[in-house]
């Protein structure tokens, strides 16, 4: 999984420095292109869980290597309004690695350990951040964006195929169908305090991204985009320390908590863009909450789903994050492109907190009253 998630890591800074540097757009543009990509991510991913739960592993990740492969190949040839009318759907064909690492987890996992080990996980994504944007960035200034786009494309493939070979367990008991037990009733599971945790975490990946699209923005706009890679490793850095102490510790702040404080630290770093050892030392406050904000979520999830459907929880997870990354793209950057790059980190950490609050207004709905099909499951 860590080798899934590397190329996706790379996918976001090599769409818009292509799209920025080789179409000649504008950061709104490549925003457009690219929350289009992660809109179609989140559409999928519910549907890709359900299927998952039903087909299993590997039917559902060979067609999801085949249409990721074919996308990032074909995208260096397109023009922008086909690359644009194309990115909606090849994102929902998206290999979901997100969800399925977690499903992996919550299998393999005793509950009482799963925030260790989410922890761990996050970390783990931390650190094909710290590689994957500094190595695309390296491959797109070396070579031609067809080669850097195309070797991405067959990165895609080529990990889809090595996750189809191990097929991991995703749920318990996967080998016995009749185990699995009768699959509860939508309402019973998806309560206000569900959605209400997938709101939230929308909010993080909208600030997440965000602060990455201004930082580079900030970077590019000082002649410094050369030091990309460092700011964004000690960004990522930071975000593992956050993970190593929100998962050795046996109390942690919740996950309300934790991304209102990643989202009021971010909004003044566009005070200090520059020079950029500044702004480096100003990210890492709010990057310190980024591993634990995404931990507590997944850990969240997990207890609050019953197995019979945690691909599709998982799903749902991964749709919110995606939704708060494709809102996150084109809202930050027509900010920048209507502004500064100091105001993408305030419109960053503003509509955030604007998508946080609408979770913790839903967490106040009263939960559905248990169904006759839900009781007959846990009998």
């Amino acid at each position: 999984m860590f080798l899934a998630r590397l190329p996706m890591t790379m996918n976001g800074v090599l769409m818009t420095l292509y799209i920025v540097t080789g179409l000649g757009r504008g950061y709104g543009a490549a925003g457009l292109v690219g929350g289009s990509v992660t809109l179609g991510m989140a559409l999928g991913a519910p549907l890709l869980g359900r299927c998952f739960d039903r087909y299993g592993l590997r039917p559902v990740v060979a067609v999801c290597g085949i249409g990721t492969t074919v996308f990032w190949v074909a995208a260096p040839h397109l023009p922008f309004v086909a690359l644009a009318v194309v990115a909606l759907p090849a994102g929902m064909l998206s290999v979901p690695a997100g969800s399925l690492a977690r499903q992996v987890l919550a299998t393999l996992v005793p509950p009482e350990e799963r925030r260790a080990a989410y922890s761990l996980d996050t970390i783990s994504i931390e650190v094909t951040f710290m590689i994957g944007p500094a190595a695309g960035i390296a491959a797109i200034t070396a070579f031609s964006p067809t080669w850097t786009l195309t070797a991405l494309g067959l990165l895609f493939g080529g990990t889809a195929f090595l996750i189809w070979l191990v097929d991991p367990p995703i749920r318990e008991g996967a080998a016995e169908p009749a185990a699995r037990g009768t699959r509860p009733p939508l309402r019973s599971w998806l309560t206000g305090r569900l959605v209400a945790t997938l709101l939230i975490a929308g909010g993080t990946l909208f600030v997440l991204v965000g602060t990455e699209l201004a930082t580079l923005a900030a970077l590019r706009a000082n002649g410094e985009l050369g030091v990309t890679g460092l700011v964004i490793a000690v960004m990522c850095a930071a975000s593992i320390l956050g993970g190593v102490v929100h998962g050795a510790v046996k109390r942690s702040l919740p996950q309300g908590v934790l991304m209102l404080l990643l989202a009021l630290l971010v909004i003044p770093v566009g005070l200090a863009d520059h020079p950029w050892w500044l702004l480096m030392l100003v990210l890492i406050p709010t990057n310190l909450l980024c591993a634990p904000t995404l931990a507590a979520t997944t850990e969240t999830v997990s207890r609050i789903a019953p197995p019979q459907v945690r691909g599709e929880a998982m799903g749902l997870q991964d749709a919110f994050t995606r939704l708060g990354l494709a809102a996150g793209s084109p809202v930050v950057g027509f900010a920048i492109d209507h502004s500064t790059p100091a105001w993408g980190f305030a419109a960053a950490g503003l509509g955030g907190l604007v998508i946080a609050s609408a979770g913790f207004l839903w967490r106040r709905s009263p939960a559905p009253a248990p169904t006759p099909a839900l009781a007959e499951s846990r009998t």
